[in-house]
């Protein structure tokens, strides 16, 4: 099948994009792997296609692929650069919403920025003591933004322990069965954040992980007293914003604005 594409990233976290609202297209698993591979394919964190909303309740919809093949619920970065992209492929409309399987996602676009909102926070636990192989008993805080998330504080995110904690926290006991993104955080100031993430479905660190730094961020604001909004820097050197509102301890009106940039056009045959 030849294959037109659109190459995307926000904040480092790449995407290939193509549209389907005719849906003509149907990825298989080992298509979307080929796609994602960076010496094979196009290289990318995940695939995201366009499609109509069936339910009725957005404007559009996605579909959207891990690199291993793995369906995604949602994803902070990447809904950016498909809000990004529906604007560009709708002649440039102020604002768009799009169903996920999370839930429905609204977009506004500032300039060459785009904030999103997630939906609400849910599942969250707070100084777990998991008993880890490679790092001992470590206090974990974990909290739900779309996809799960554990988040763990660390006093330099550059020594971080990414390589041998984060496999074996993405797949513990504790966050079974299907597992958990993590976050290694950094706190670097007054309502600022450094955050590495190894993402599930990757199964690595990428540059950015949107739903991460936003629960990274909710953690804060428990754990060390943060006030929205939150200044996160991430792994590929972009700051990204993190707002929200908080009462009787619900967080609520969370919203991601940061970068999403297209970076080019291709055809690929797979």
């Amino acid at each position: 099948m030849i294959f037109d594409f659109v190459k995307m990233n926000g904040a480092g976290n790449d995407f290939v994009l193509y549209d389907n609202r005719a849906r003509s297209i149907k990825l298989t698993t080992e298509q979307v792997i080929r796609l994602c591979d960076r010496h094979r394919g196009v290289g990318a964190d995940g695939v995201i296609g366009l499609i109509p909303c069936d339910s009725g309740k957005a404007d559009w919809a996605w579909e959207f692929w891990n690199s291993d093949g793995s369906l995604a619920e949602m994803c902070g970065n990447g809904a950016r650069c498909f809000a990004r992209y529906i604007q560009r492929m709708t002649g440039g409309v102020p604002q768009t919403t799009f169903e996920t399987v999370a839930g429905i996602i609204s977009a506004e676009f500032r300039g060459e920025l785009v904030s999103v909102n997630l939906t609400a926070p849910k599942d969250e636990r707070l100084n777990l003591k998991v008993p880890l192989a490679s790092a001992g008993e470590t206090v974990i805080h974990s909290l739900n933004t779309g996809v799960p998330h554990a988040v763990l504080y660390v006093p330099d995110a550059d020594k971080a322990m990414l390589s041998t904690v984060g496999p074996e926290v993405r797949r513990h006991a504790v966050f079974g069965p299907r597992g958990t993104n993590v976050n290694f955080v950094q706190v670097t100031g007054l309502n600022s954040i450094r955050v590495r993430t190894f993402e599930r479905g990757v199964e690595g660190e990428t540059l950015a992980c949107g739903t991460g730094v936003s629960a990274a961020a909710m953690i804060s604001a428990r754990v060390h007293g943060f006030v929205s909004p939150v200044k996160v820097r991430v792994q590929g050197g972009d700051d990204l914003e993190v707002s929200f509102d908080q009462a009787n301890g619900v967080f609520t009106n969370v919203r991601l604005c940061g970068p999403a940039d297209f970076c080019f056009y291709g055809r690929i045959e797979i």
